[in-house]
């Protein structure tokens, strides 16, 4: 698997953690989501997560926008397509625009390769 690919697995995964993390509490009544114990464990795993996203993308593009623009757009669908999945808020017309945004910011950036 190459950086690129391993990079925005992992971006993807951070975010899908990150949801739970913040969102977790709302979406499920069980007192685990609401530990401080458990959203600080996930903070420092997420992070590590993150920082090897960045250190892989970093290798693959030699800069560093490229990680920040596709982890924002990465971030903003995941986030988009878990609210819709598991709290049922149905996207409006000017959501799914933003989506189409984000899913088109994480196109340019993969394609932006430093030669």
């Amino acid at each position: 698997m190459n950086k690129l690919v391993l990079s925005l697995l992992l971006i993807v995964i951070g975010n899908i953690g990150t949801w739970f993390q913040f969102q977790g509490h709302f979406w499920s009544d069980k007192a685990i989501w609401k530990s401080p114990g458990l959203i600080m464990v996930m903070g420092g795993v997420l992070s590590m997560v993150f920082w090897h996203a960045t250190r892989l993308s970093y290798e693959h593009f030699g800069q560093f926008w490229n990680i920040r623009l596709m982890g924002f757009g990465a971030g903003t669908f995941v986030f988009g397509i878990m609210t819709w999945s598991f709290m049922n808020e149905v996207p409006t017309l000017k959501t799914i625009i933003c989506l189409m945004l984000a899913a088109a910011i994480v196109l340019i950036q993969i394609t932006n390769v430093v030669e």
